[in-house]
């Protein structure tokens, strides 16, 4: 049973009128809490570099995937709201975009001495009874890359364009519930901005309230 605690960012939303102008990369931030306080990620800004890890080991940098449209979801198997995308909502919109070319990371920034942690091997086999098709699961045990981008909540979700720039961030949708049966009547706004993206479009909605558990970070030295 998760230790799950709601928790919600705070809300900001805004027409943003240059989804798909150009931004240069910024470079990789030295991941310390310092580093990452003072390069948290801005919609309209360009999002900042990171290297993780992957579930099975590999090593993934943000600014591999230039060029290319790229989704940030911060997970967790135990929060209920997680538990609630993952009832198809979530492998759904996966399929869906890593089809047509956008690369999908999942971020798993809970901390080892959680109760909802589990182990890469774990993680992988969760996301495998799922069904779920990300681009790859990052561990992010450290929390650093949390941190770097202000992810607050599971989900907590990032869309970044071509460029490079951060062209949404917040919930997935609409209803900041852990209801299934409220996904159908919800916005979706991962969707929604994924979408518009692609063909070449402003995002209608570029920050909406991120709503889930919170993520479960390492404790402050």
């Amino acid at each position: 049973m998760s230790n799950c605690s709601p928790a919600v960012s705070p809300l900001t939303r805004r027409h943003f009128s240059a989804a798909l102008a150009a931004a240069p990369w910024l470079a990789s931030a030295a991941l310390s809490p310092i580093a990452a306080q003072a390069a948290t990620a801005a919609v309209g800004q360009a999002a900042p570099d990171f290297s993780a890890l992957d579930t099975a080991g590999k090593t993934h940098r943000l600014s591999d995937y230039k060029g290319k449209l790229v989704v940030l979801e911060w997970t967790n198997p135990g929060c209920p709201f997680v538990r609630k995308h993952y009832s198809g909502n979530m492998q759904g919109l996966q399929k869906e975009f890593t089809a047509r070319g956008v690369v999908w990371l999942a971020v798993n920034s809970t901390e080892a001495g959680s109760g909802d942690y589990l182990a890469p091997a774990k993680l992988a086999g969760w996301m495998a009874e799922k069904q779920g098709q990300p681009s790859a699961t990052l561990m992010d045990e450290s929390g650093q890359v949390g941190q770097l981008y202000g992810a607050k909540t599971t989900p907590h979700m990032y869309i970044i364009s071509p460029q490079g720039q951060l062209l949404y961030a917040g919930g997935i949708d609409s209803i900041p519930s852990a209801r299934v049966d409220d996904i159908k009547t919800a916005t979706n706004y991962v969707r929604q901005g994924l979408t518009e993206a692609l063909g070449g479009k402003p995002l209608s909605v570029a920050s909406s309230r991120a709503y889930g558990c919170s993520v479960k970070y390492k404790d402050a030295a």
